[in-house]
C-alpha cells in the first residue's frame, strides 16, 4: 500500500526511519547490516520502522536470500535514487517527487552523518556550511541566475580527483515560496484589497 502524498514528511521525518534511510541511501542493506549500523536501536523497533518504511514505499525490497529456514530481504531506496532522469522528473507524479525527494533528503542526511561521525571535524576549514536564501528573482533574473550558476559549476564538473582535491558535495533545491498572505492580498501600494 502507498502512502498518501500528505504522509510523506509524517512517514519520513521519525528520527528512528531517517537513520534508517540515511543508512540505506547508496547501498542496499538487509535488517541485520541495519541493526549493525543502528545498534541503539531495539531490534523490534527497528524491525518495526523498516516494515513501515516498505509499506509506504519508502524502502523497497530489492532481494531476497535464503540464510539457513528464512529468507533475508535486502533492502534499498526507490529506484530513481536520489538524482532522477530529466524524463523520470518531467512524468512522475506528486507521490514519485516525494520519494525522490525524499530519497535526496536521506541521501544528504547520511553523507552529514558520515562527516560528524569523523575523528576530527572543522567546519570552516573543511569549507562545510549549508543555509536557505530566498530570493526575489522575476522569469528573465531567475534564467539568468540559472545560467551564470551553470556556467560557474560546469567546468569544475570535468575535474579528475587529484593530489591536493577533496571531494566536495554540492546539493541544490530550488523551490517557488508561495508569498504570505499578507503580501498575495497587497498589491505593492499597501493597501488591502480583499
Amino acid at each position: 500500500m502507498r502512502a498518501s502524498t500528505e504522509r510523506w514528511a509524517e512517514l519520513a521525518l521519525h528520527p528512528v526511519r531517517i537513520r534508517i534511510l540515511g543508512a540505506v541511501a547508496g547501498a542496499r542493506r538487509t535488517p541485520s547490516d541495519l541493526a549493525g549500523l543502528l545498534p541503539d536501536v531495539p531490534q523490534a523497533t527497528l524491525y518495526r520502522q523498516i516494515a513501515t518504511l516498505a509499506k509506504a514505499g519508502l524502502l523497497v525490497v530489492v532481494e531476497e536470500r535464503k540464510v539457513g529456514g528464512a529468507t533475508e530481504r535486502v533492502y534499498a531506496l526507490p529506484e530513481g535514487g536520489v538524482t532522477p532522469t530529466a524524463e523520470s522528473l518531467a512524468s512522475a507524479s506528486p507521490e514519485e517527487h516525494t520519494r525522490y525527494f525524499t530519497a535526496f533528503v536521506s541521501s544528504l542526511l547520511s553523507e552529514f552523518s558520515r562527516y560528524l561521525a569523523r575523528e576530527h571535524i572543522d567546519l570552516v576549514a573543511d569549507g562545510v556550511g549549508y543555509q536557505q536564501l530566498v530570493l526575489h528573482l522575476d522569469d528573465e533574473e531567475f534564467v539568468r541566475f540559472a545560467q551564470g550558476f551553470a556556467e560557474l559549476v560546469r567546468p569544475l564538473l570535468a575535474n579528475e580527483p587529484g593530489e591536493n582535491r577533496s571531494p566536495r558535495l554540492l546539493a541544490t533545491i530550488l523551490l517557488p515560496l508561495s508569498p504570505p498572505p499578507d503580501e498575495r492580498l497587497t498589491h505593492g501600494n499597501g493597501h488591502d484589497h480583499r
